[in-house]
């Protein structure tokens, strides 16, 4: 496996896993991991303003190296540009659903780790429950038409033990380098 990754986009249904694979990819390349989660949301669960957003993303992609999960569909476009590579979680919607509750369930009333920002605690959300559950038929079709003509390294995984294995094979590569 040939590794020429330095600006690496994590995307896919909310609850397939982006935040914990771009932590793994960042322990394995020692590349930053930027959690688009932080930025996007203020205290509370509120909203950035769209053009200080754009901004926000703008500056972010600027950066060398980053590994950058999170789907925000409407900077989808400007990170495929900066991108080398993109890790598309395509998990099925109940695996996603499933955990989604799980995450919920662990981290109620807390921050999950650093992949928030400050003052927005897990909580049950009906809305993002349903968002989670229509992905599939309503969003993923959009976002796999913004991924079509990436010129970079796209992984798509359809399955965790495949995602899995991509990791291993990683892993042993950068110990074959060092």
């Amino acid at each position: 496996m040939e590794i020429n990754m330095k600006r690496v986009l994590v995307v896919g249904c909310p609850g397939s896993g982006k935040s914990y694979i771009a932590k793994k990819l960042s322990e394995l390349t020692s590349i930053p991991v930027v959690h688009l989660d932080q930025y996007y949301w203020l205290p509370g669960w509120r909203r950035i303003d769209n053009s200080e957003w754009s901004d926000i993303v703008d500056n972010l992609v600027s950066k060398p190296t980053w590994i950058m999960d999170g789907n925000y569909s409407g900077t989808l476009a400007m990170r495929l540009v900066s991108a080398d590579t993109v890790i598309h979680l395509d998990y099925p919607t109940w695996l996603c659903i499933w955990r989604v509750i799980r995450r919920t369930m662990i981290g109620w009333r807390g921050n999950r780790g650093n992949e928030l920002a400050p003052g927005c605690e897990e909580r049950f959300d009906l809305a993002f429950l349903v968002f989670v559950f229509n992905y599939r038929k309503k969003y993923r079709e959009r976002d796999l038409a913004k991924m079509a003509d990436f010129p970079g390294q796209l992984y798509r995984f359809t399955s965790p033990s495949a995602l899995t294995a991509f990791v291993n094979e990683l892993r042993k590569t950068m110990q074959e380098k060092t």
